[in-house]
């Protein structure tokens, strides 16, 4: 079975983890210049890098084209495509689709693009626009498989994590091209400056790791999410996928034998 993931951040990383381990073959896409926060455990760096990644041991490496995808398939790599657009789905012809984008919105995934589609977050409708949603929102029903409806609706707030919320996100203080002045992993303290934009310092707003912070040169907008502060201050957090990433993998599992095994894929 080939599933091919759009997005190649932190959650879908986790997603690909999960399907990757349960003997599924994965194909990733991501922009050309990807702004995943989590850097460390996002695929999409492969991309940034140009090389090939791990995280938690499985290996990534970027295509330039479909068919280079599935040669590293072969060599046991999850391929990584710049193609935001999915010009790749109609070459490919995956058996099943998971918008991983995290948008809160459907930039463009419709229901017939494979045998099996899964939105992951809001902005998508099982039954129209893909047959199943997988709810990402942190509580009692993280990772369950929406058939029928959508996910809860975006509040703008980040699920709580060591006692805080949106306390733990980092956002660029102006417009311009990001300076991270921290790596990830650093042990910070509220105040200090984790990076610049246009000479403009973002500050952080509690005590703990910085478990994700934008590369170098990343073009922001003032307000755009741009780092990510752990309370819990254990650096192995920062170097494997988050409770959430895997709660929606298995989730994306779920509905993909699911539905993969009533359309007797």
């Amino acid at each position: 079975m080939l599933v091919l993931i759009r997005g190649a951040g932190d959650i879908a990383t986790g997603i690909a983890l999960r399907l990757w381990r349960s003997h599924i073959q994965v194909i990733m896409t991501d922009l050309a210049q990807p702004t995943a926060i989590r850097r460390t455990v996002a695929f999409s760096q492969a991309i940034l890098a140009g090389a090939g990644i791990e995280v938690e041991g499985v290996a990534g490496a970027p295509a330039d084209t479909p068919s280079h995808a599935r040669e590293l398939l072969a060599e046991g790599i999850i391929p990584v495509l710049a193609d935001p657009e999915g010009r790749c789905i109609p070459i490919l012809r995956p058996d099943a689709i998971v918008d991983a984008i995290l948008a809160k919105r459907n930039l463009g995934t419709c229901i017939t693009d494979a045998p099996v589609v899964v939105g992951v977050g809001p902005g998508f409708t099982a039954g129209q626009d893909c047959h199943a949603v997988i709810e990402t929102m942190r509580g009692h029903t993280l990772g369950r498989v929406i058939y029928h409806g959508s996910a809860l609706p975006n509040t703008g707030v980040p699920g709580l994590v060591g006692g805080f919320a949106g306390e733990r996100v980092l956002r660029a203080p102006a417009a311009g091209y990001f300076h991270p002045l921290l790596e990830i992993g650093a042990q910070v303290r509220q105040g200090d400056t984790a990076a610049t934009v246009a000479g403009v310092p973002m500050l952080c707003t509690l005590d703990g790791i910085l478990r994700g912070i934008l590369p170098e040169g990343t073009p922001v907008y003032a307000g755009m999410k741009a780092g990510d502060i752990d309370p819990r201050c254990r650096l192995e957090h920062c170097f494997t996928a988050s409770d959430k990433a895997l709660a929606v993998g298995g989730g994306v599992l779920e509905a993909i034998l699911h539905l993969g095994g009533m359309l007797k894929m």
